[in-house]
């Protein structure tokens, strides 16, 4: 059968050769109307026309994208990627299930060999970079040794991979971050092969992904699970999204920065309400932007919720193209090919849009977001007041001004410094810790040098994330603000962890050239590691006698950095306010050295000679920044770069790895183990059951993240995964990050729930902890589940508006899984991570709409029976929940399954999407 349905399959002539192609052109002199769809819908469209075989696309699905409404239908579509982009964190576990699967297949007597990606697949080791080291010279190939002693095990599997594996390739470590790797140099725009020509698209195991949306590449954040299933053959599968047009207008003013624009957007977008939409960017400002502008906004898609932020190809886009080497027959097909299939952006579109929002960028003004959430924008002015304000709110403390601190702390009198945080302290001079009205100080004493330390003292300030550090305009920005700031004689506090960790070895190519790096440097900004770090949690240790200070009396202390993310715990547990900011930013608070500071009216420092400097006095000129970087970008920076980025350093070279086609298991392992999803697994799913008399393991409030569920970050003895791991002899130093252990279920099922900002209603105690219902007993989630299983009692989780938002961590699903969770209900759902527990055959279920925990008096104390799931189940299908509480009163009150499509259910029946793949593969092996 052909799968050219409409007769639309034309050919492309180019100086190259012919290559054929689907035509949206034709489809349009066909009748269709083509042209008011989305771009975005567009390359949905020639998705499912090209890979349609009455199967897995059937022409309904086609019918569905063609019939395209501004209020979307509620029908799923199906989208087949061209290709996977992974990071080491999530791509770890999801080659462990497909080597997993092999080792299933093999088992059953069938040919393990035919277990390999279908599609190409790209694994950048990005996120295991940790600021053990930093401000000298040698805190970058120290923190790479640490790095591959830590992760050694992990490295070695991810090589035997490449491998064993065809279609899969691995970046190896301190080679830069997956999306500006993907930015960068990955994306090619438009895609040729076999004889074939269609548009670059891609899922990635990350929820930034849509950062290549800058580009013109349509891709985004999906588990690893749904991940897995692309890979080997299955369409992801999603709601025919809403597509929010967002017109920009004008041109970002002098003195502010694409990060200020992009919160000011983060704050617009999420108030708007685009979770699960797609967000479609069009108008006259696009031409003011260039392609790492548009990508910092398509970076922050998952902050503001959206699925993407798709900027349509343009001269822009070609422009950025040759400018990072590619090569010229590759910017010529993706003109030739977008011009000549409706994939070519103008400024005289008739696109019909779900709903318009419009933002004049003119009116851009320098902005933060904090101390906890990337969406809550606060204008740099006003960041002084905010910060006092929530002092007040969140810690209970009232703020004292510096000089009035200074009048009562110097019991000695003589003269007061006007930067309180840096008066040296008189030895004979006593200081308190704690002064009347709450606001907290400490003095520090580190060999000959002593300073103050108080509530919002900032302890790390870290240009990372490939969010701001893919922007040439902000980082050499960046670095002249340390010039000039080192030329007024001013350096950082000596309390601030400084880091810079860049998102690709360009970056310090184009900042050596520019004879920056030794500015940077001199305010100690060296380079740490080129891969997330902070950004992702990996900030490494505070130094002692700081995290002492913190620990010992409770100060509020603050981290800035140029990031996508500040939920609580993520940059450092010992941290709890954060923001995010432009690099240039995170420089000048180095400086100040706290938050408590007006830095439009204050001086930021002062010089030697006591003379105040303003932030002002070391700002970059536009024209400043635009002149270097004409002088020192070119194409030739990107083929350095790039060149050799999948040969990895000598360490690399010479990890040793097996030749077997099946990965030999070790036993002993504690980082890589085989996953239990499909051992013995039943050659047909079992019947669906209703869920009865199950507990509540979790009652959880708004906005849980999967930084919450997930296990991720450090962990210490006494917790579930600590005291597993002492077991199996593994000593605290040697414990590495949650992160590092994603391929050993064992250590990770004990660190779900585990976050310690987690606030569960059924406990006293903040952090994962919770009570065992049948006795009372308060305990850790792990062990709570455990008695659980053993009483053969199911579990459900409880939880608020926006349940799993954040980064696409499988883990999160798994781990639900894996505690014995059989159903969350919630409020509503990010959308990666509802995907996700279906996926893991977990059941997502959703409140009417009005209706949450508290309006239904529900405590998490009564027993909860759903009936419904075993008749014949449907998308979006309401069940009923029956509720007892302890004193046997009963509740009832329907809910919705959040099962969206008929694939879905297919998924849930099968107990998850990877059982659904083997189970096909092995009946048709």
């Amino acid at each position: 059968m052909s799968n050219d349905i409409y007769n639309i399959k034309k050919l492309l002539n180019t100086k190259n050769g012919s290559f054929t192609y689907y035509s949206l052109t034709e489809m349009q002199a066909q009748g269709f109307n083509i042209e008011r769809m989305p771009f975005c819908i567009r390359i949905l469209l020639e998705n499912a026309l090209r890979n349609f075989d009455d199967f897995t696309i059937t022409k309904e699905n086609i019918q569905t994208i063609l019939n395209w409404q501004p209020e979307a239908s509620g029908k799923d579509i199906p989208f087949k990627p061209a290709r996977v982009l992974m990071q080491d964190f999530t791509g770890v576990p999801a080659v462990v299930d497909i080597a997993s699967l092999r080792a299933e297949v093999a088992r059953r007597g069938k040919n393990p060999d035919t277990i390999n990606p279908l599609i190409p697949v790209d694994l950048i080791i990005d996120h295991s970079a940790q600021v053990d080291y930093f401000g000298t010279d040698y805190a970058y190939e120290r923190n790479m040794g640490v790095e591959y002693e830590r992760n050694q095990e992990r490295y070695q599997f991810l090589k035997w991979a490449q491998k064993s594996f065809s279609n899969f390739s691995v970046v190896p470590p301190g080679m830069g971050i997956c999306h500006q790797v993907n930015l960068e140099y990955l994306s090619k725009g438009i895609i040729e092969r076999n004889g074939e020509v269609f548009p670059d698209t891609l899922v990635g195991t990350d929820s930034h992904t849509p950062m290549v949306n800058g580009i013109g590449v349509l891709g985004w954040g999906v588990g690893g699970i749904e991940a897995e299933a692309a890979i080997l053959g299955q369409p992801v599968y999603f709601i025919m999204p809403e597509v929010i047009g967002l017109k920009l207008s004008g041109k970002i003013p002098p003195g502010s920065t694409a990060t200020d624009m992009v919160l000011t957007i983060t704050e617009i977008l999420r108030k708007y309400g685009v979770v699960g939409k797609f967000v479609e960017v069009f108008g006259d400002g696009l031409d003011n932007l260039s392609v790492p502008d548009r990508a910092t906004i398509g970076n922050m898609s998952p902050e503001f919720g959206s699925t993407i932020t798709y900027f349509p190809i343009d001269n822009k886009t070609l422009d950025y193209m040759c400018a990072t080497n590619r090569s010229e027959d590759q910017v010529k097909l993706v003109e030739d090919y977008c011009k000549n299939n409706m994939l070519w952006r103008t400024n005289n579109e008739t696109i019909t849009y779900t709903d318009v929002l419009e933002l004049d960028l003119s009116a851009i003004e320098p902005t933060i977001s904090g101390p906890k959430r990337p969406q809550d924008k606060i204008l740099l002015k006003n960041f002084k007041e905010k910060f006092i304000d929530v002092l007040h709110t969140s810690f209970g403390r009232m703020y004292v001004k510096p000089q009035e601190q200074l009048t009562r702390w110097y019991s000695e009198g003589g003269s007061v410094l006007p930067i309180v945080a840096a008066a040296p302290i008189p030895p004979n001079t006593k200081i308190e810790d704690k002064i009347e009205d709450g606001m907290k100080i400490v003095a520090v004493t580190v060999g000959q040098e002593q300073f103050i330390l108080s509530d919002g003292s900032v302890v790390i300030a870290a240009i990372t994330s490939c969010t701001n550090t893919s922007n040439p305009f902000v980082m050499i920005g960046a670095g002249l603000v340390a010039r000039k700031a080192r030329e007024r004689g001013l350096d950082v506090r000596p309390w601030v962890k400084t880091s810079l960790a860049p998102g690709s070895k360009v970056v310090t190519d184009y900042l050596m050239k520019a004879d920056l790096l030794d500015d940077l440097e001199a305010l100690r900004f060296h380079v740490v590691g080129y891969g997330c770090t902070t950004c992702i949690g990996n900030s490494g240790p505070l130094p002692p006698h700081i995290a002492k200070a913190i620990e010992d009396h409770d100060l509020v202390a603050a981290s800035v950095l140029s990031g996508n993310r500040n939920f609580e715990a993520r940059i450092h547990p010992q941290i709890q306010m954060n923001f995010l900011m432009s690099p240039m930013l995170v420089v000048a608070y180095a400086i100040a050295g706290r938050v408590d500071i007006d830095l439009i009216n204050e001086p930021i420092s002062y010089d030697p000679n006591q003379q105040p400097v303003f932030l002002k006095d070391i700002w970059p000129s536009n024209d400043e920044i635009s002149t270097i970087i004409h002088n020192v970008l070119s194409p030739a920076q990107f083929a350095k770069g790039y060149d050799t980025i999948f040969a990895g350093n000598e360490i690399w070279q010479n990890l040793k790895v097996p030749d077997e086609k099946n990965y030999v298991w070790n036993e002993a392992s504690t980082y890589i183990k085989e996953a239990p999803f499909f051992k013995d697994l039943s050659e047909k799913p079992e019947p669906l059951r209703d869920i009865e008399n199950a507990s509540v393991l979790l009652a959880l409030g708004d906005s849980i993240t999967t930084d919450h569920i997930s296990p991720a970050g450090s962990y210490g003895e006494a917790t579930s995964a600590g005291k597993y791991l002492l077991s199996r002899g593994i000593e605290k130093a040697d414990f590495n990050s949650y992160g590092s252990r994603r391929g050993h279920d064992e250590v990770m099922v004990r660190g779900t729930f585990a976050n310690v900002r987690i606030k569960n209603k059924l406990a006293c105690k903040e952090g994962g902890y919770t009570i065992f219902l049948p006795t009372g007993e308060e305990m850790s989630v792990y062990e709570a589940s455990v008695k659980y299983k053993e009483a053969k009692i199911p579990l459900i989780v409880l939880a608020g508006k926006e349940y799993g938002s954040g980064s696409s961590r499988d883990w999160a699903a798994k781990g639900t899984f894996l505690l014995g969770v059989k159903a969350v209900l919630a409020e509503s759902y990010e959308r990666i991570h509802r995907s996700n527990l279906v996926g893991m055959g977990v059941l997502p279920m959703q409140y009417m709409k009005g209706q949450s925990a508290q309006s239904l008096g529900l405590t998490g104390r009564e027993q909860f029976s759903i009936y419904g799931i075993a008749k014949d189940i449907s998308p979006l299908m309401e069940l009923e929940i029956e509720a007892t509480e302890p004193n046997g009163q009963t509740k009832k009150f329907r809910v919705i399954a959040r099962l969206d499509s008929q694939i879905e259910i297919v998924y849930y029946r099968n107990e998850g999407i990877l059982q659904y793949v083997l189970r096909q593969f092995l009946s048709n092996a």
